[in-house]
């Protein structure tokens, strides 16, 4: 049975693992892109997910990756007009990819329940109006720079530490824009502006962001640093690599975890919890 909203924002005291199904309807993500651009194709992918043991759909229509060009809320929103009232009635939370408080409201309107921000609310100053008007929860990422320019040259003194800080900075900001904080889920942004070792150290500190008292998701899946340390060249053959972050991330704190392999996460943090469920016995 998928997670409520409230057991997800619950997650870091209960310890529930939530699967995070990633959706990108676009033709230029960096790993499916134009797989599901379609309606069609988007909706069955999303029923797929829903089976495999997804507890929330993130749906985006802009791609984020490194050096791409930002697309306005009118676009975006043609994307989603045909996809989102589906996916929001197939019994998992939905979750909706944008900076953009047009986009974010017109999502809500179509039955999404978290607004997933990557700039953490920084891009578009409406958005935290617009979650405490409508009671949404909300995911703050941590992302150095913009998706054009992120991965030139990033530079930090102590990833983790800064990181905390400025997610601790961004609850604040939220919080006085009247946003509770149990609404809020915290994202430290692994490949948004990061070095491969700026994300192992991420990975290796996540109890440190865990100390800020909110439920922690972590987006490993497929990604580069995971192709630079395993050798796998092909977002695809990252598997490997994206289920021992997820299950790293899950024994230092996170409990929400944005993947694109989603029966294989659900099954491999099944058998994680059973093995450890077996040793306090």
């Amino acid at each position: 049975m998928s997670a409520t909203l409230e057991d997800i924002l619950h997650s870091h005291r209960t310890g529930r693992a939530v699967v995070v199904g990633i959706l990108n309807v676009t033709p230029d993500s960096f790993s499916d892109g134009g797989q599901f651009l379609s309606p069609p194709q988007a909706v069955a992918r999303a029923k797929a997910m829903v089976a495999e043991g997804a507890d929330v759909i993130d749906v985006g229509a802009e791609s984020t990756r490194p050096g791409s060009d930002r697309l306005g809320p009118a676009e975006q929103i043609a994307r989603l007009q045909d996809v989102l009232p589906a996916v929001a009635g197939l019994g998992a939370a939905v979750s909706i990819d944008t900076t953009s408080a047009q986009v974010a409201a017109f999502a809500l309107d179509c039955g999404a329940a978290i607004l997933n921000d990557i700039s953490a609310g920084r891009d578009d100053p409406a958005m935290f109006a617009l979650a405490a008007r409508r009671g949404a929860a909300m995911v703050l990422m941590h992302m150095a720079g913009q998706p054009k320019t992120m991965q030139i040259e990033p530079h930090y003194d102590d990833v983790v530490v800064e990181v905390r800080a400025f997610l601790a900075e961004r609850i604040a900001a939220a919080g006085a824009a009247g946003v509770p904080a149990e609404r809020l889920i915290v994202d430290p942004g692994l490949g948004f502006g990061k070095r491969t070792e700026h994300n192992l150290a991420l990975l290796a500190g996540l109890d440190k962001l865990a100390e800020l008292g909110r439920p922690v998701m972590v987006g490993a899946s497929r990604k580069r640093f995971i192709g630079q340390w395993t050798g796998a060249s092909a977002p695809a053959d990252r598997l490997g690599g994206s289920l021992a972050a997820c299950l790293l991330a899950r024994r230092r704190g996170a409990t929400l975890f944005r993947v694109h392999d989603v029966a294989a996460t659900v099954g491999a943090l099944k058998t994680a919890a059973a093995i450890e469920n077996a040793q306090k016995v």
